[in-house]
């Protein structure tokens, strides 16, 4: 239909990618297309094998292209993208990174393309990218027509860098509640599968092995209650560059028996059936995925107070929200639960029902393409 609006989603990631990918597919599969024609493009590194989001794509009915570059800063992928817009005669270029955001950017100055950009977060942990690719992403964001933030922390961060709060529209992470759904006959068939016995007690935990996810703290957290609980399990999914360091600590603290890295995972909602309770021990984060996925599968949830989490798990109401870099804190919540596990499922089957409304993917979609009418319609103010 030559009347709906043209969106690119544009990415660049390499390694096995993280929440945004979640939201990116899903929304695409999600949008109203009687008036909305989205397109998926990553910008892909070809010496990148661990990242495939080709196959996901075509799972999900999703219209989907990449563009390929040798290297981080290979100048051919310009011409490629100018094409691309141009072609498929696209009017936003929805971006989601530093990267990205320059890229949309220089393309609605070239092409006339309305720019909008998703601000995740910055948690990158180079020197390179604190010093200078995050500020210069901030104030690049500040001249934007329109901003999403996943949270009220990053549209805070974004007006402190020149953001008119007017051009930042908050749109919480959301989760489809369809797909994400606990069902009691299967966790037996789960935790075998996994080597769980039926009378251990598991905290699951989900998310790249990075810096600031904080699993160290977990460990040690787990390492500490070993004693008076010794049923206790910890399961940790995820890959990273922190992988080897994170075992290496089991290893020194003698928890190797009880603490799993089981590495990059696609079966959570398998994995949730074997969990007890679910812990977020980061100390940065935009609106946790994880904890969407855990609170739309009644996992007893334990999260770190960092960045969004609060906003879509109300503390003691959903579940129970610690300070960050808090190994205490940690280690006395994973206990508060296992003492009171009614009041723990209390807070799972609260935090389910928030999921089926304020945060299922159908409202976040919805809120999304009001954005995009708005930016059609203001762009000319803006730009």
């Amino acid at each position: 239909m030559s009347d709906r609006l043209r969106v690119l989603e544009l990415r660049s990631v390499r390694g096995t990618g993280g929440g945004p990918e979640k939201t990116i597919m899903l929304g695409a599969e999600r949008a109203n297309r009687d008036r909305f024609d989205v397109l998926v493009c990553y910008i892909r590194d070809k010496r990148d094998t661990a990242f495939q989001p080709a196959e996901r794509a075509r799972q999900m009915g999703i219209r989907y292209i990449e563009v390929h570059e040798k290297h981080s800063l290979d100048l051919g992928v310009w011409p490629a993208l100018k094409r691309l817009v141009t072609e498929a005669r696209i009017d936003i270029v929805h971006a989601h990174e530093y990267k990205t955001d320059l890229l949309a950017w220089l393309l609605a100055r070239r092409t006339g393309i309305a720019p909008l950009s998703t601000a995740h977060g910055w948690t990158g942990q180079s020197a390179r990218e604190r010093l200078v690719y995050y500020p210069a992403d901030k104030r690049l964001l500040a001249r934007f027509p329109r901003v999403i933030a996943v949270s009220t922390e990053i549209r805070d961060e974004l007006v402190r860098h020149g953001a008119h709060p007017d051009r930042i529209t908050v749109i919480l992470n959301a989760i489809d509640p369809d797909r994400f759904q606990r069902i009691g006959t299967e966790r037996q068939a789960a935790r075998a599968r996994l080597g769980i016995a039926p009378d251990e007690v598991v905290a699951g935990a989900v998310g790249r092995l990075e810096p600031q996810k904080r699993f160290d703290l977990l460990i040690d957290a787990v390492a500490a209650l070993a004693p008076a609980w010794p049923r206790l399990r910890l399961v940790i999914a995820g890959d990273g560059s922190l992988r080897g360091a994170l075992q290496a600590q089991i290893d020194r603290l003698g928890v190797t028996r009880i603490c799993r890295l089981l590495g990059h995972r696609t079966d959570i909602t398998e994995l949730h059936h074997t969990f007890d309770l679910f812990v977020q021990s980061s100390e940065y984060e935009g609106t946790p995925n994880a904890v969407l996925e855990a609170m739309a599968m009644e996992t007893p949830l334990i999260a770190t107070d960092a960045g969004g989490t609060r906003e879509i798990a109300w503390p003691d109401v959903h579940g129970l929200v610690v300070p960050i870099q808090d190994t205490g804190a940690l280690q006395q919540a994973i206990e508060q639960v296992l003492r009171d596990p009614t009041a723990a499922r209390s807070r799972a089957a609260a935090a389910r029902a928030r999921i089926e409304t304020d945060l299922s993917f159908e409202t976040r979609t919805r809120r999304l393409e009001a954005v995009y009418d708005a930016l059609i319609s203001g762009v000319g103010a803006h730009a």
